[in-house]
């Protein structure tokens, strides 16, 4: 591929700023390593750890069977984030330029607005979270956490979540370079607390711990259903867990220097990686069952049954760096980029992240009070669900309809009769495609017949997003979907 792929000469003020536009590749900067980070970020937080442990508690399944529904999860993701990081690492461009060969110049903004009104809805919620790391380090220090004085939180709550607010704001004004440090620096960090943490539970344990781990391999839970239907079970749990990054990969792959650096750290980031981070989840909760006599899944009981003021100390900086660490990957970057997709001129990265900031100050603030007592999650999900039909349009349009071929200029040019303008910006075929698995993801959500699907509702969401554009564009005229 040639650097001049990359130029964009003849550009719609409405559709181009400096963020959205093409990374050419001597100015990349990002390998294995980087992308390994962005997914050991993803998956090292306290829900993830959460997670990793119930998987060997909940459906009853022998050890080795819950590596392997791991493993074929993480492959699974690895290949999907392969599919739809390519066109940006080709290309250097982020998800809703992506999205615009598709959905149309303008109806890339659909997607676009979606995904960031469910990112900024977590990201408020997850700096929330990563401010109660804070406030347990504060506390440990002072000799406690104090009264409620306002909307459910203490004051040393309301100086912790300031703290995280501003922190995050402070990094992302710096830019993506300063955004990438944090990432390549928390990754191996939270790893190396996790393992002391791991070390620390089995000199504790001493010899029972081998005995408990044999007991949780064997297979405990009461899981109701089939060995096979909890082996997919997991396998869909995992996939759902990863889903909200997938589609906006993009946002993170422009930044590598080759497909092949971008699929090593796929590889080593994902499958790899959750599984020995699984390894260590299930050596620390037999660990709490061997000391405690019960096995804890959350990462802050078993810090507080553990009660040492250095493992403490240590713990809360590693919750702290693990929350700010997804929250960068999960919940900033894809609505900075979102948002300025739907105002280039007026909204950059740095605007972008601004009004996400805003937002999140409300959201976490009111969170104890308020927001986690009045349902919001299914409205929250019913918008993440109805996302994957997206994916599967713009994997079929990038891979069948258009042979991997994109027109750069065109992606952020609105004249009419250029290849992504469409009917007015909008790809009607794209949008019939979507109605029908958006209805079927919404159903997932709130009929609990289809609730059943567990973490499956994704990709058959995806899937059959992909097969209705591939059945409706296959039609068109070949000059009009491939130049």
């Amino acid at each position: 591929m040639k650097d001049d792929n990359l130029l964009v000469k003849n550009r719609d003020p409405s559709l181009y700023n400096e963020d959205l536009a093409p990374i050419p590749i001597e100015k990349r900067s990002w390998g294995a390593f980087e992308i390994f980070n962005v997914w050991a970020n993803d998956v090292q937080s306290l829900f993830g750890y959460t997670l990793a442990a119930s998987l060997f508690l909940s459906y009853g399944l022998n050890g080795w069977t819950v590596f392997a529904a791991i493993l074929i999860a993480g492959l699974f993701v690895n290949w999907l984030c392969n599919l739809i990081g390519e066109p940006s690492v080709k290309y250097g461009i982020p998800f809703p330029v992506m999205a615009r060969a598709s959905m149309g110049v303008r109806g890339a903004n659909l997607p676009a607005l979606i995904r960031a009104i469910v990112a900024i809805f977590w990201y408020g919620a997850q700096t929330y979270f990563a401010s109660t790391a804070v406030a347990l380090l504060i506390g440990s220090l002072v000799g406690g956490n104090g009264d409620s004085v306002f909307l459910g939180l203490s004051t040393i709550d309301w100086c912790s979540f300031l703290i995280v607010w501003f922190f995050q704001i402070w990094l992302f004004w710096n830019g993506i370079d300063w955004i990438t440090k944090f990432l390549n620096f928390a990754g191996p960090f939270v790893y190396a607390i996790m393992i002391v943490l791991a070390v620390v539970i089995w000199v504790k344990s001493g010899p029972n711990l081998m005995s408990e781990m044999d007991t949780i391999f064997s297979g405990i839970g009461n899981y109701e259903g089939s060995s096979f239907s909890a082996f997919m079970a997991v396998i869909g749990t995992m996939v759902a867990y990863f889903a909200a990054v997938v589609i906006n990969y993009g946002d993170f792959s422009r930044f590598v220097k080759s497909q092949k650096e971008m699929k090593k750290g796929n590889f080593i980031g994902l499958p790899l990686n959750i599984a020995f981070f699984s390894l260590i989840a299930l050596i620390v909760t037999a660990g709490t069952v061997a000391i405690w006599g019960e096995a804890l899944t959350s990462p802050t009981e078993i810090i507080e049954k553990v009660d040492s003021l250095p493992l403490t100390i240590i713990s809360a900086l590693l919750f702290f760096a693990a929350t700010v660490g997804i929250n960068l990957v999960a919940n900033f970057i894809p609505p900075a980029y979102d948002l300025a997709n739907l105002m280039p001129s007026k909204i950059n990265f740095r605007v972008g992240g601004i009004i996400t900031s805003l937002f999140a100050l409300v959201i976490g603030g009111l969170w104890v009070s308020t927001i986690s007592q009045i349902g919001i999650f299914n409205f929250v999900n019913t918008l993440g669900a109805i996302l994957a039909p997206f994916y599967g349009i713009m994997i079929a349009d990038y891979y069948m309809i258009r042979n991997r071929k994109l027109d750069v200029e065109h992606l952020f040019t609105a004249e009419e009769g250029t290849e992504y303008f469409y009917d007015n910006g909008w790809n009607r075929k794209a949008l019939i495609a979507f109605v029908l698995p958006a209805i079927f993801s919404v159903m997932t959500v709130w009929i609990p017949t289809f609730a059943s699907l567990e973490g499956f509702s994704w990709v058959i969401g995806a899937a059959l997003g992909a097969v209705l554009y591939y059945l409706i564009s296959k039609k068109a005229p070949e000059e009009q979907v491939v130049q």
